[in-house]
């Protein structure tokens, strides 16, 4: 094999195959492959090469070649047909069968190809059958393995985790549902293991996600009796397994409601709101029921705070809000009005009763008219005078609790139970109680109502001196730590104004330290050192207190533990935003503030220690004391505590870690990115524009793909969509566009995903703003959008004047706008060679702009004109000539002999045009003109 002929290697080959030296074969066409340069030629050589491996019977390398030889044409039917015997002997019956189908449609009356469809067509049939005789299998003897007593606890783990797996494929499902897998689910559920009850919860995870009527089935076959049995259980882990699993229910059914045209075999199922009624009245059922435990019972809260009101109120249905405050007002305060210590009431946890003032003010939120909000409120009247006018303190003490839940809660029912006769005297005796719980109630309420406006200016005038002398007297620190949180309240009424302050100059300092002291005392229960942090939220208004506090790595530590405690969560996000200034500051008027100097008006003053070269060390300290990975634990809470104003508290603290570009990286390497995603998306509307602008920031420093890896980072389009509003500002209009763009250059799903978000008309309305970064930026956005071919039609589609605006564009006098236009407009007519011919027709000026791309000084804005003319060239001779009887025949001779040294890409491009309109015969050469003159007389 000396010859160095591709042609006659491949001869050579041909004639060992024919005479059955196929090792002989493979070495020449190997050879051959090696030596030959044309890609057609390539693509026999495989093809061929593909059929000695099959008759040696290594498939795997068939299979390979075959593919590259369709890779060059694929409309080989050799090749593919090679391909599709090596996918059946390499098992993969799927794939041969796509082969040989389409090998059949190439050719219908070839004989092979359909005796090779029948074949797959078996086999495939008798590996489903065959997979699904094992499934059975492995579903029964994996029930049995848990069921029996008497399995080894490593078999009866590996069998549970197996079921789970399966459950989670839809044929494993099928399968686990039609083999009775229910009634066998429902015995595990009554084992004493929880590793096995977990298991079972999981396989009906899978059984249910998405799927209605499997759903339905089960809800009827296992009864939520049972269901909310398991969640009201002792063990937290089982509770919120079990709750996971009702979440899924819901969704399923809900789902199917919403669903237009439904599938066969769903078309036949009844609605499924029966069921819904029936799960959402055992959850009612379960609050005031003493056997269900203090987790299970926060489980149920949160999934009626999920379930119950309008996802969106711009849907008119609140029958389920008023059909759970008809059949359930009065069971949820049951549980607000339980004191733990002294009533007979249900177990609660430290959560419940944030949780039930979470549940009663989405509720509330969730009425649509006076008449349904007032006889809201008469009910919890109804309630709370029911047992306030009832001998004996114990049920004072209920009243008494469920007001505080309340003004926790809906305020204005809160405030409307509080003004009830006899209420807030009974409360400011009751401060004064020998009996510490009783105090503790009392004191609670005052503090919930000192922070709503109606009641302040009377607290102030009553309350001040009653919380002082509980703080300075009392002998229990649970009773001086709230105490305190009263007198933060009320101290903090200034807000961030330095000039309005309730107490004696470094009364707050004092009261601060206090705070952060009870902070890091660990030997006081979670509960009183989380009223610590309630009461920094309202003293680091003032920037004294902001200081101590981000000085104080110990209390910082120790707010970002307790953050785990749900019912801290606002009071975290409120001091950090405090510390952070991320709150909304309106700048009055200059000349306002002169005319209320002169009125004698009062005038808000900003403290000195709030100017930005304070605020930006105070975030470097919160960035090195951890506070990403708190925030990343805030957001992942499972709780309704995790409220949208708790969510926005949130955002606006990630917006302000991400003002400095070198801050970037570690919020993104400690997870921000990620927790920013849900921000953007559940959340308060200033919350969702304050999380969007934090990923437009990361988005345009950061790479995307490593910020946002996998899928996540389609996730990004939408919020960064979001942003494009006149609502916005400028700022976030720009930002948004920039973090597109980088976006739009990285792949085109990403760019269809924009698309897909209707975020290209707004880009082009941008391209139109005065504001000459905001156009530029939106002509670079552009940029990496044309690389679609959907935008692409938007330029080639008639009566429009997008390719006018690119060329216009590439005439003026900004930069960063010149090179964005010419950048579009040089990828525009490389894609779609017929906008060449549109360009004259534009402006009578397009000559002119296309010459001053060439003569730019700039680099990047020669190469963007030569390659403009270039495609204007190749399109058309028409416009080539055009293009040559002008100066650029001039200037494209300059650029094509380049600078000094190896020519450049722009020299390269210039002499390619040069070239090609020798080609059209437009200019000739030097030698053609020297042989005509020669001849001439």
């Amino acid at each position: 094999y000396l010859c160095e002929d591709p042609a006659a290697l491949k001869e050579e080959g041909n004639t060992l195959f024919k005479a059955g030296d196929i090792q002989g074969a493979v070495c020449c066409y190997t050879k051959a492959l090696k030596l030959s340069d044309s890609q057609a030629d390539k693509a026999v050589l495989y093809r061929n090469r593909s059929a000695c491996y099959l008759k040696l019977e290594e498939y795997s390398k068939a299979e390979a070649d075959a593919s590259k030889a369709l890779d060059t044409d694929q409309s080989d039917v050799k090749a593919r047909f090679r391909r599709a015997q090596a996918f059946q002997k390499l098992g993969r019956f799927d794939q041969a069968f796509l082969d040989a189908q389409r090998c059949a449609q190439l050719e219908p009356k070839n004989k092979a190809f359909q005796d090779l469809l029948r074949q797959l067509g078996a086999q495939i049939q008798q590996k489903v059958s065959a997979q699904l005789n094992s499934t059975d299998a492995r579903v029964q003897q994996m029930f049995s393995l848990l069921l029996d007593p008497s399995t080894k606890e490593s078999d009866r783990q590996k069998a549970a985790q197996n079921l789970v797996v399966l459950s989670r494929d839809e044929a494993g499902a099928e399968q686990i549902f039609r083999n009775d897998g229910v009634k066998l689910i429902q015995k595990l559920l009554q084992s004493k293991l929880e590793d096995v009850v977990l298991s079972a919860l999981r396989t009906l995870v899978g059984l249910c996600t998405g799927h209605q009527s499997r759903t339905m089935a089960i809800v009827n076959e296992l009864g939520m009796e049972q269901l909310c049995a398991v969640m009201g259980s002792g063990a937290s882990s089982v509770s919120l397994a079990a709750c996971h699993l009702l979440q899924v229910m819901f969704e399923a059914l809900t789902e199917g409601m919403k669903r237009e045209i439904r599938g066969k075999d769903e078309a036949i199922l009844p609605e499924p709101s029966k069921e819904l009624r029936a799960m959402l009245r055992h959850l009612l059922e379960m609050m005031p029921a003493s056997n269900v435990s203090g987790p299970g019972r926060d489980s149920a809260i949160n999934l009626l705070v999920k379930q119950v009101p309008r996802k969106s109120l711009k849907n008119p249905d609140n029958s389920l809000t008023l059909w759970v405050i008809d059949q359930g007002l009065k069971k949820i305060l049951e549980v607000a009005g339980t004191v733990p210590e002294i009533s007979e009431g249900p177990p609660l946890t430290d959560n419940s009763h944030m949780s039930c003032s979470v549940l009663l003010s989405k509720l509330y939120d969730d009425l649509k008219s006076d008449k349904e909000r007032e006889n809201f409120s008469k009910l919890c009247e109804e309630y709370v005078q029911q047992h306030f006018s009832r001998p004996g303190l114990d049920a004072k003490l209920r009243a008494i609790q469920t007001v505080s839940v309340l003004l926790q809660g809906p305020s204005d029912v809160g405030n409307r139970t509080l003004e009830m006769s006899g209420m807030m005297d009974a409360v400011i005796s009751l401060c004064a109680s020998e009996d510490v719980t009783h105090q503790q109630v009392a004191v609670e309420a005052l503090i919930h109502a000192a922070g709503k406006a109606k009641r302040a200016s009377f607290i102030t005038a009553n309350g001040v001196s009653l919380l002082k002398d509980l703080y300075k007297k009392s002998e229990n620190d649970r009773i001086r730590v709230r105490a305190l949180v009263g007198l933060c309240k009320l101290g903090s009424a200034g807000g961030t104004d330095f000039s309005m302050k309730q107490f004696a100059e470094g009364s707050t300092l004092k009261l601060a330290k206090q705070c952060r002291k009870w902070l890091c005392n660990e030997t006081l229960p979670p509960a009183s050192r989380r009223w610590s942090v309630e009461g920094l939220a309202y003293l680091t208004f003032d920037a004294d207190v902001k200081e101590d506090l981000v000085e104080d790595k110990n209390a910082l530590l120790a707010m970002f533990d307790l953050s785990e405690d749900k019912t801290v969560l606002f009071a975290v996000g409120s001091t950090l935003v405090n510390c952070t200034n991320s709150y909304d500051v309106e700048k009055p008027d200059p000349q306002m503030v002169e005319l209320a100097k002169y009125a004698k008006q009062h005038v808000p003053e900003e403290h000195p220690k709030d100017a930005p070269s304070y605020v930006e060390k105070r975030l470097v300290k919160l960035l090195e004391a951890g506070v990403v990975s708190a925030l990343v634990c805030m957001v992942k809470q499972e709780s309704p505590a995790l409220t949208e104003a708790c969510r926005e508290c949130i955002a606006r603290v990630f917006l302000a870690l991400v003002e400095r570009q070198e801050d970037r990286g570690t919020v993104v390497a400690q997870g921000g990115g990620k927790a920013l995603i849900p921000l953007a998306s559940d959340n308060t509307d200033a919350g969702k524009i304050k999380a969007a602008q934090a990923l437009a920031k990361i988005t345009i420093t950061s790479n995307p793909e490593i910020a946002f890896p996998g899928e996540r980072i389609y996730e990004v389009v939408r919020p960064l969509a979001s942003l494009l509003r006149l609502e916005c500002t400028l700022l976030q209009n720009f930002e948004a566009l920039m973090a597109l763009t980088n976006l739009a250059g990285i792949n085109d799903r990403l760019r269809q995903k924009i698309i897909k978000e209707k975020a290209v008309p707004k880009i082009e309305g941008y391209m139109f703003e005065e504001h000459d970064l905001v156009r530029a930026s939106a002509t670079e956005c552009m940029c990496n959008l044309v690389l679609n071919t959907e935008v692409q039609k938007l330029y080639l589609a008639t009566g429009n004047d997008r390719l006018k605006l690119l060329v216009l564009y590439s005439g003026e006098d900004d930069e960063r706008l010149r090179k964005a236009a010419a950048g579009t407009l040089a990828m525009l007519t490389a894609e779609q060679p017929e906008l060449c011919a549109r360009i004259p027709g534009t402006t009578t000026h397009w000559l002119e702009i296309v010459q001053a791309l060439l003569l730019s000084e700039i680099p990047d804005l020669r190469h963007r004109g030569v390659v403009i003319v270039q495609n204007m060239i190749l399109a058309e001779k028409s416009l080539a000539e055009k293009l040559i009887e002008s100066e650029a025949l001039e200037i494209l001779s300059v650029l094509a002999k380049g600078g000094e040294g190896t020519p450049d890409a722009v020299s390269k491009i210039a002499q390619n045009c040069l070239d090609k309109a020798m080609e059209y015969g437009i200019i000739r050469s030097r030698e053609e003109k020297k042989k005509s003159s020669g001849t001439e007389p």
